[in-house]
C-alpha cells in the first residue's frame, strides 16, 4: 500500500491539500531551526519586498472589502437566508450577540489593548503634536487597526462559508466560493490550490498568534516574581505545556468543556474591564469612548485608504503597524469566518454582516478606550512610567496593572485570561486546521488534532528561535499575499452566486402557465419534454396564434373597432401582430415573435433528457407598443391567448382613460 493509500485508509486528510502543505511548512521549519541567521535575513529581505510592491494592497483589499459588505447589507441581496427561505436562526439572537463579542476577544485585545495606545501616545506617528493631539491620534489609530476594517476581512470569508455552505449544500471549504467560478473544477487542481493557501494561512496566523501568547505569558509571570528574565527556553516550555494541554482537550471530546471554558474566559475578561472602569478614570473613559467612536467615524475614509504614497518617512511606521496587522487578519480569516459562519445559519446576509462588522468593533472599541485611555491617563499621573516601558510591550499590560489598586489579583487574573484564551485558540485552531485539511470533514481522528498541535508546537518555536515575533509576522506576511488575491475573487464568486440566487428564487410561474387546470395536461407535458424548434413555432403562429387573433379582429369590428393581423413569416425573426388603431392615443399591439434562447450544458449533456438535441431553443414570446417584457406564451390555447390579449387590452384602456399617464399614451406619430 502505498503513503497516500495508507493515509487516506488512516486518516481524513485529503492528500492533494495535506500533503503540499505539510512539505511546505516542515521546509520553513527546518531551514528556520537548522539555520536561524540565514533564514532571518531571508525572511527580512522577503518583508522588505512586501512592504515595497504589496502594502498597497493589503489597505485596498480591506477597504474593498468593507465596501462590498455594505453593499450586500444595503440592496435587496441582504434579504437572502444563510440556509432554506424557511429556515429559522439555529441560535437565538441574545446568544448570537454573546458568541460574536466572543470572536472578538482574544489574546490580541490582551495584548495590545494597553499596548498599542500606549506605543502610539509615546512614538506619534506626527511630530510637533499638542497633549490632546497624541492622544487623540493613538486611540484614533488603535480603534483603525482594531474596528470595522478587521471584521470585514472575517466577515467576507464567513459570509462566503455560510452562504455556499447552507444555501447551496457545499463543504465549508474556502474552494465553495469559487464555485461560480470555477463550478465542478473546485474539485480538481484548482481548488486543492486556493485550500492550501488558506490551510498555510492559517497555521502561520494561529503560530503567530502563540507566539504573541507566549509572550505576554512570560512577562506577567515575571512580572509576578515567578519566572526570571525571559529567554527561549522559557517561551518554548510556556508554549509546549499549552499546546499539549490543547492537544489533549481536542482529543479529549470535552467540546462543551471548551466551550464552558470560553464563556468562563469571556466572563473574566469582562469582569476585568469593569474593574479598570471602576477603579479608573471613570468618567473620562465614558467621555473618551464618546470622542474616540466619534473621531474614528469622522477620520474613516481618509485613514481607510491611507498609504502614505508621498510621505516617505512614515513607510516604515506604516508597514511595521498596519499592513503587518492586516496581514494578520487575513491570516486569521479562515479560522474567525468558520466560527462565524457556523454560528450564522438562518440569519439573513443583512443580519449577518450588521452583527458581524458593527458588534465585535463596537466591542473592541470599548475595551480599546477602556485600556487605553486609562493607561496614558495613569502614565500622565505617574510621571511617564508606562512610557518607559514602551520598548518592551509584552510587560505593558503589567506595569498597567501595577499603577492601580490591587495589582497582583489583577495581575493574575490576566494571566488566567491570557492563559485560557491561548488554550482556546489553540484548541479551536487545530479543530480549523483539521477541517481545511480534510476538505470540510469534522470527524477526523485524534491522532490528526494531536499531529497539528506537534506542527504548531515545533512551528511557533523555530520561528520564535529565528527572529522572535517578527519571524512569524514575516511568514503571515508572506502567506496572507496570495490570500489577499483569493478573498478579492471571493467576493466576485459570492457577488455571482448571489445575482444567481436572487434570479433563480424570484422566478415566477411562465405568464402562460398562470392559469392552467387539469384539462389540456398530457398535450401540456408533451410540450414541456420537447425541445421547441423554429419549426413548432411557426405551427403555434399559424394553429393557435392566428385563429385566436382572427377571431378577436371579427368581434372587435362588430363593436366598431379597427383591427388586423399582420403576419410576418420571413428573416430572423418570424413574427404575429394584433393590432387595434386609434386616432389621438397610440395603437393596441399584441406581438408574438419567434426568439432563441441558449440552453444550459448540464441540461444538453443529462443523458436523461433525450429530447433535448442541442443548445438552443426557440420561445413565441409576447411584445407589446410601448415596449415592456414579454413572456413565453408556447403554453396557451387558442381561448387562453384572447383571454391573455383581452388583459392586456384592458390594462391598455384604464392607462389610455386616465389623463395621468398621458405622456405614454399620446400618439405622436402624426405631429413629430
Amino acid at each position: 500500500m502505498t503513503f497516500l493509500k495508507k493515509l487516506s485508509a488512516t486518516s481524513t486528510f485529503k492528500a492533494p491539500i495535506f500533503v503540499p502543505s505539510i512539505i511546505f511548512i516542515l521546509l520553513v521549519t527546518i531551514y528556520c531551526s537548522l539555520y536561524p541567521t540565514q533564514a532571518q535575513t531571508a525572511l527580512n529581505v522577503a518583508k522588505q519586498v512586501i512592504f515595497d510592491h504589496f502594502s498597497w494592497l493589503y489597505v485596498l483589499a480591506a477597504s474593498v472589502f468593507i465596501l462590498f459588505l455594505v453593499l450586500l447589507c444595503a440592496g435587496q441581496l441582504g434579504n437572502i437566508r444563510l440556509g432554506g427561505d424557511n429556515e429559522e436562526p439555529e441560535y437565538p439572537f441574545l446568544s448570537w450577540v454573546a458568541m460574536l463579542f466572543a470572536a472578538g476577544m482574544g489574546i490580541g485585545l490582551m495584548y495590545f489593548g494597553v499596548a498599542e495606545p500606549m506605543l502610539h501616545y509615546a512614538k506619534p506617528l506626527h511630530d510637533n503634536l499638542t497633549e490632546v493631539e497624541r492622544i487623540q491620534e493613538s486611540m484614533l489609530t488603535s480603534f483603525y487597526h482594531w474596528g470595522v476594517h478587521a471584521w470585514a476581512i472575517y466577515g467576507v470569508i464567513g459570509l462566503t462559508l455560510a452562504y455556499f455552505g447552507f444555501r447551496y449544500k457545499l463543504p465549508l471549504t474556502i474552494r465553495s466560493g469559487f464555485y461560480p467560478i470555477l463550478k465542478n473544477r473546485i474539485a480538481g487542481f484548482w481548488g486543492h490550490v486556493i485550500d492550501i493557501v488558506a490551510l498555510c494561512s492559517t497555521i502561520f496566523g494561529v503560530a503567530t498568534t502563540l507566539g504573541y501568547g507566549a509572550l505576554q505569558l512570560d512577562a506577567g509571570l515575571n512580572s509576578l516574581g515567578w519566572v526570571s528574565e525571559r529567554s527561549f527556553s522559557t517561551l518554548s516550555v510556556l508554549i509546549v505545556v499549552v499546546m499539549c494541554i490543547a492537544a489533549i482537550s481536542a482529543i479529549s471530546g470535552v467540546g462543551k468543556g471548551v466551550r464552558r471554558l470560553s464563556e468562563i474566559n469571556l466572563f473574566l475578561a469582562l469582569a476585568l474591564m469593569i474593574f479598570v472602569i471602576v477603579v479608573g478614570p471613570t468618567l473620562l473613559l465614558f467621555s473618551g469612548f464618546t470622542e474616540n467612536l466619534g473621531h474614528y467615524l469622522s477620520n474613516l475614509i481618509d485613514i481607510s485608504f491611507r498609504t502614505f504614497a508621498h510621505e516617505p518617512e512614515h513607510h516604515s511606521w506604516f508597514n511595521g503597524w498596519t499592513v503587518v496587522y492586516w496581514a494578520w487578519w487575513v491570516s486569521w480569516a479562515p479560522f474567525v469566518g468558520l466560527f462565524i459562519a457556523k454560528i450564522s445559519r438562518g440569519r439573513t446576509i443583512r443580519e449577518f454582516i450588521l452583527g458581524v462588522l458593527f458588534i465585535p468593533t463596537l466591542f473592541n472599541a470599548i475595551w480599546m478606550t477602556t485600556f487605553g485611555n486609562s493607561a496614558i491617563w495613569l502614565d500622565q499621573e505617574s510621571g511617564g512610567v508606562l512610557t518607559a516601558l514602551s520598548s518592551n510591550t509584552e510587560a505593558l499590560l503589567f506595569g498597567f496593572f501595577d499603577l492601580l489598586p490591587l495589582s497582583s489579583l489583577s495581575s493574575t487574573i490576566a494571566i488566567v485570561i491570557i492563559a485560557l484564551f491561548f488554550i482556546t485558540s489553540a484548541d479551536s485552531g487545530i479543530f480549523v486546521i483539521n477541517s481545511i485539511a480534510s476538505q470540510g470533514n469534522e470527524n477526523a481522528p485524534k491522532w490528526q488534532s494531536v499531529f497539528w498541535a506537534v506542527l504548531l508546537m515545533v512551528l511557533a518555536i523555530s520561528l520564535l528561535r529565528s527572529d522572535g515575533i517578527s519571524a512569524l509576522q514575516t511568514m503571515t506576511l508572506l502567506i496572507a499575499l496570495p490570500f489577499v488575491v483569493i478573498m478579492l475573487i471571493l467576493c466576485f464568486g459570492l457577488w455571482q452566486g448571489l445575482m444567481v440566487d436572487n434570479q433563480y428564487f424570484g422566478k415566477k410561474f411562465t405568464q402562460g402557465s398562470a392559469n392552467w387546470t387539469g384539462k389540456h395536461w398530457k398535450e401540456r407535458l408533451d410540450k414541456i419534454i420537447t425541445q421547441p424548434k423554429r419549426a413548432d413555432i411557426k405551427t403555434f403562429f399559424f394553429e393557435t396564434a392566428k385563429p385566436a387573433f382572427d377571431e378577436l379582429v371579427l368581434e372587435f369590428e362588430k363593436h366598431g373597432l379597427t383591427a388586423n393581423v399582420e403576419l410576418t413569416n420571413t428573416g430572423k425573426t418570424p413574427s404575429i401582430e394584433f393590432i387595434v388603431s386609434k386616432e389621438n392615443v397610440r395603437n393596441f399591439l399584441y406581438g408574438i415573435r419567434c426568439q432563441p434562447r441558449e440552453l444550459s450544458n448540464l441540461v444538453v449533456e443529462d443523458d436523461s433528457l433525450p429530447n433535448i438535441e442541442d443548445n438552443k431553443i426557440y420561445e413565441p414570446i409576447t411584445y407589446f407598443l410601448d415596449g415592456r417584457e414579454g413572456y413565453d406564451v408556447q403554453y396557451m390555447m387558442k381561448e387562453e391567448l384572447i383571454a391573455d390579449v383581452l388583459k392586456q387590452y384592458e390594462r391598455y384602456m384604464n392607462l389610455a382613460m386616465d389623463h395621468s399617464h398621458a405622456l405614454m399614451t399620446n400618439d405622436l406619430g402624426e405631429s413629430m
